[in-house]
């Protein structure tokens, strides 16, 4: 049990966060609460008190976009994504976790970059779903959302040049992390990471998800579609500077 009060300063906030991000931004800020976590305690243990509390995000999540999905996405993106996560199953003891966070936000921050350095406008040709690309990014959204709950960045990369609606695109990510979420379980507990301590610690976290999730549904009912989509690239950048601080500074 963690009765260190710092925890729970980093934990609160992170866990609203996430939960705001998922509900209404497409979860591409909800990789904080790891990191903020980790500023307190071993990352891999902060892992896993989050994940069943973003696997009751994901329901109520599933409940408020249910008629918001693109199943044709979710074919490309799932499949890959559950080999990206028996790769992390597999590599779990051997891999150096700021080495992860440090490709991850060199990929987010460079796309977001992009974006803005190119100076696309909302009249641009979108770009259309493709077999390779989506192979490509769900299977690392599929590795890094298992070592980390980082899958979010790798899936924006993929959805966010196809400018769907936004809530289309908030309804994609959200059963697409419903499914990875879901599958993460069997190999946690596999690995002992769902043990009692740290499951006590999800409870008490446990109210902060409705509450989360809700304000971020709520928001993003009031939020334009070209304010939306400025808020994503805003976050995914956001999200990347962060990993690239935490890949940098474990390495160092």
């Amino acid at each position: 049990m963690i009765d260190n009060p710092w925890f729970y300063a980093a934990a609160i906030p992170g866990v609203l966060i996430t939960g705001i991000s998922k509900g209404g931004f497409g979860g591409g800020l909800g990789v904080l609460a790891v990191p903020m976590m980790a500023l307190v305690i071993d990352p891999i243990l902060a892992a896993a008190i989050m994940l069943p509390i973003l696997c009751v995000m994901d329901i109520i999540g599933a409940v408020a976009y249910r008629r918001s999905i693109d199943w044709r996405n979710l074919y490309i993106l799932v499949p890959a994504a559950l080999v990206g996560i028996a790769i992390g199953t597999a590599s779990f003891r051997y891999l150096d976790a700021a080495a992860i966070r440090l490709m991850v936000g060199l990929l987010a921050v460079g796309f977001a970059a992009d974006h803005w350095l190119r100076r696309r406008s909302t009249a641009s040709d979108p770009s259309g779903r493709s077999l390779t690309k989506g192979g490509l990014w769900g299977g690392i959204a599929g590795f890094t959302s298992f070592l980390a709950h980082s899958g979010g960045p790798p899936v924006s990369v993929y959805l966010l040049p196809q400018r769907l609606h936004r809530t289309l695109f908030v309804g994609t990510t959200v059963y697409f992390f419903i499914i990875v979420n879901y599958v993460k379980l069997i190999p946690y507990a596999w690995l002992g990471q769902l043990s009692a301590a740290n499951l006590a610690v999800t409870a008490i976290l446990l109210p902060l998800a409705p509450i989360g999730m809700l304000l971020g549904i709520w928001l993003h009912k009031l939020v334009s579609e070209v304010l939306f989509y400025r808020i994503c690239y805003v976050l995914l950048a956001a999200t990347g500077v962060k990993l690239l601080w935490d890949g940098v500074t474990g390495l160092i």
